[in-house]
């Protein structure tokens, strides 16, 4: 009988590019506008904003395995899934089959927003 081969977490979630970041970066999905609306029950006050304005919060598809600090590794505390707020200008934004994500270093994610 053959075994069956576990799905990866990024293709176990829907519309996510095969896209493994390396060290501590982590791959997000930042929320539209329209949801970081819907989203306002997290106590965060958002300013408005007009739509050319990027979103700094949005939801982890992808981590890292973290970096090594005095020969040990340090794993990212993040997790896919995780819905979080950025600093404004700590990430790079990548283009993948037309859809603009950021890749964001552990240190530039602020908090794990809770629900």
């Amino acid at each position: 009988m053959k075994k069956k081969q576990p799905k990866s977490v990024l293709k176990s979630i829907k519309n996510v590019p095969e896209i493994k970041p390396l060290g501590s970066r982590v791959l997000i999905r930042p929320f539209t506008k329209e949801e970081l609306e819907r989203r306002n029950s997290f106590g965060i006050i958002l300013p408005e904003s007009g739509s050319k304005d990027k979103s700094e919060q949005g939801k982890v598809l992808a981590v890292g395995p973290g970096e090594y600090k005095e020969g040990k590794l340090v794993p990212i505390q993040v997790k896919v899934g995780d819905k979080v707020a950025f600093s404004k200008y700590g990430f790079e934004e990548v283009t993948v089959n037309g859809e603009g994500l950021y890749l964001i270093k552990e240190e530039n994610i602020l908090a794990i927003l809770k629900k």
